[in-house]
């Protein structure tokens, strides 16, 4: 069953039109992502289905609802959560405190503890560094928390935007895997990354974006195999 679909969505900036006609389903308890290259619209796809940019055309539905003019908050309180690039934490709170900042909306607060231990199971180091603030993290511990904060908003879809951005190879690993644990822990999940291989090596099912429009998808694995995804993306 599709727990979110993005229906035929045209979006953009001004007089800029950045999506085109773009045609998205994600499947309920699966790990879902949409790769291509920097520009072609990935951000502006999830900007535009959370509510922060009004689509221009094209309908979002969430659950079976069309939830298309609804604005973020509405969205998060019915289970739809954004963790958007370039993290946006409380630099001056804790490592706690940011995550607590993620379980203020109604739907989140009575299950506030048991999404923390969900947090802390999924990112040891946080549990660990619970009381530093959070501007002295590094990049890596950064995005964990990021992440965090939106498991604590106890999503039914979690969407994340540019997971592995400016991030060392080991740290882009473990956080890659955490993607597959929150899959597996029953969270929808929808991966934005310009780290094509990554992307499709642990995803159920892609979507390659190109200039606004889904230029290809299918089955990841079919995907990460395909000649023009190896060639145009992967560089094989």
């Amino acid at each position: 069953m599709a727990v979110l679909e993005i229906r035929n969505l045209a979006s953009g900036y001004g007089e800029v039109q950045i999506l085109w006609d773009t045609t998205v389903s994600l499947q309920d308890k699966k790990l879902t992502c949409i790769v291509g290259g920097n520009g072609v619209g990935k951000t502006t796809m999830l900007r535009t289905v959370m509510g922060l940019i009004r689509p221009w055309s094209g309908s979002v539905w969430f659950e079976g609802k069309d939830v298309s003019r609804l604005p973020a908050y509405a969205k998060a309180e019915m289970g739809l959560t954004l963790v958007p690039e370039g993290r946006q934490l409380f630099t001056d709170m804790s490592v706690e405190e940011n995550l607590e900042m993620g379980a203020t909306n109604r739907r989140a607060r009575p299950k506030m503890k048991q999404n923390l231990e969900r947090v802390y199971e999924t990112f040891p180091r946080l549990k660990e560094r619970r009381v530093q603030k959070s501007g002295t993290l590094s990049g890596g511990e950064q995005q964990m928390l990021a992440v965090g904060r939106g498991i604590m908003s106890d999503p039914t879809v979690l969407m994340v935007d540019e997971l592995s951005l400016g991030l060392a190879p080991v740290l882009t690993l473990q956080l890659f895997e955490s993607m597959r644990k929150l899959r597996d822990a029953g969270i929808t999940v929808l991966l934005v990354e310009q780290n094509v291989h990554m992307a499709l090596a642990i995803s159920d099912y892609g979507y390659v974006l190109a200039e606004g429009k889904v230029e290809m998808e299918g089955p990841a694995k079919q995907l990460i195999k395909d000649e023009h995804v190896r060639t145009a993306y992967l560089g094989l």
